[in-house]
């Protein structure tokens, strides 16, 4: 039997959190706004977050929360959804805010202005106390997802999620403990762990994503399969190491027998493109921009 979404809460230890907001900045852009955001978290510290939206509201309407990625990059954090990154074609906030979405990223524990923390010492820390650096981030990006659908121009019936790398894995798991998100688009990041393992790949993949006792119990094509039968666009490039061919194999036929259980086999899509490593397409652009269109 597949794992619950309970169960599978309890084995990534997600923490319980809050977000309250303590300054915005709001910037008029002439095609859309940003907001320059600041966040008390439950447990003490402030972190940053940013908002990119449509100038004119009108009423409630799609909204989606952004996740961002690793890369290697802890300078970047949530300023991503801003200024891009070099795995992406370009900034996504202004892009998505002309299409008419409410899109909220936060920063990630280890990066941007919380990167005085390393990444290797908030996992060690955490797994010592017998949690997860990753339970704390999907903790966070939940928390992120209640605040965004307290908003006022936002219809919290049609918030998706979309992210790429981290932000992919923290968007398909999130979405499938958190049946709130009502659409989930991902990139380069969905791959069966166990074939990772056996490929040596998975040594590619960040200290934060080790989860004690997983693979015992479940697999990634499995908890991609909770989501169903909510619609799911997953996007992978067949030459990424991250995500080598067997291992995107191997997680869609258990993910797309979820769906098929559901008896809903179409609202499952998978995107791969040869000769594509690590990053953004134009292709890939096209089909969560369609794919956001039908399902928000």
């Amino acid at each position: 039997m597949t794992i619950s979404a309970e169960r599978l809460k309890d084995l990534l230890h997600v923490t319980d959190a809050s977000l309250d907001l303590v300054a915005s900045i709001a910037e008029d852009r002439g095609d859309h706004a940003v907001e320059r955001l600041r966040f008390r978290l439950s447990d003490g510290p402030e972190i940053r977050g940013f908002m990119t939206r449509p100038i004119a509201s009108r009423g409630r309407g799609p909204a989606l929360l952004y996740a961002h990625a690793h890369g290697g990059k802890y300078d970047i954090g949530a300023s991503e959804l801003l200024e891009g990154r070099p795995a992406l074609l370009d900034a996504p906030g202004p892009v998505l805010a002309r299409e008419g979405y409410v899109t909220f990223c936060i920063e990630m524990p280890t990066f941007g202005e919380r990167a005085g923390v390393t990444e290797s010492a908030a996992a060690k820390a955490a797994l010592w106390r017998g949690r997860t650096l990753f339970g704390q981030m999907l903790g966070e990006q939940a928390a992120a997802l209640t605040w965004l659908a307290s908003r006022g121009d936002v219809d919290a019936g049609r918030i998706g999620m979309t992210g790429i790398s981290m932000g992919a894995t923290l968007s398909y798991f999130l979405t499938a403990i958190d049946t709130r998100i009502a659409a989930v688009a991902h990139l380069c990041s969905y791959a069966d762990f166990t074939t990772l393992i056996e490929t040596g790949a998975h040594d590619l993949h960040g200290h934060y994503l080790t989860i004690p006792g997983l693979l015992s119990e479940t697999s990634n094509g499995e908890i991609a399969g909770l989501i169903a039968p909510r619609p799911q666009l997953i996007c992978v490039g067949l030459d990424d190491p991250l995500t080598p061919p067997p291992a995107i194999r191997r997680a869609f036929t258990a993910t797309a027998a979820a769906y098929d259980a559901a008896g809903k086999r179409p609202m499952l899509a998978l995107l791969e493109e040869e000769g594509v490593g690590h990053r953004e397409t134009e292709t890939m652009r096209r089909a969560v921009l369609d794919f956001f269109r039908r399902h928000l």
